[in-house]
């Protein structure tokens, strides 16, 4: 009995340690994932002309291109466990929208997230909820929906670290990231 017991044990954490090592896995083979900006780029060799890996840094900004680096593109924030829109973002979203007018050959990725809370799954569902009611505005307004990407990243990308309610607010967003000209 005792022996049985101990088996269904093993079997529930061995199958818990293959669902986490797949999704860990998963999540590592996003090639979009990582994201350099041009001089990066140029000082990496752009992936080395021989296709090789180079001992540069990657240049990882969890903000994305939009935050205050682009003028004319701004990061749309959410209420808590919310994907609509608020006033505030409508606001914003025309000032995002004349940009994508003037920079009308600009692939636009609109990246999802969410704070800290709540399981990796919610989360990632969330963070798509949220740059998908994003890119239905953007159509709505007439931006042409071939130009636009999305992703969610949920929590994985925190524009700031903490256990607050100012720290969980900055990181309940979308981001604009132009992919190409």
């Amino acid at each position: 009995m005792f022996c049985s017991s101990v088996l269904n044990s093993a079997r529930k954490f061995s199958m818990l340690a293959v669902v986490a090592s797949a999704l860990v896995l998963s999540s590592c083979s996003h090639k979009n994932d990582v994201k350099s900006d041009d001089s990066n780029a140029a000082a990496a060799g752009k992936a080395g002309e021989n296709g090789g890996v180079t001992d540069k840094p990657i240049n990882f900004d969890p903000q994305g291109s939009d935050s205050g680096k682009i003028d004319g593109l701004h990061t749309i924030y959410f209420d808590y466990d919310k994907a609509g829109l608020t006033s505030e973002a409508k606001k914003l979203m025309a000032e995002n929208i004349d940009w994508m007018k003037k920079n009308g050959k600009s692939t636009i990725q609109v990246e999802g997230h969410t704070d800290e809370r709540g399981s990796v799954e919610y989360n990632l569902a969330l963070g798509d909820r949220r740059a998908k009611a994003v890119r239905k505005y953007l159509v709505d307004s007439g931006i042409d929906g071939k130009r636009l990407k999305v992703i969610s990243y949920g929590k994985e990308k925190p524009m700031v670290t903490g256990d607050t309610e100012s720290a969980y607010s900055k990181n309940r967003r979308a981001n604009f990231v132009p992919l190409s000209e």
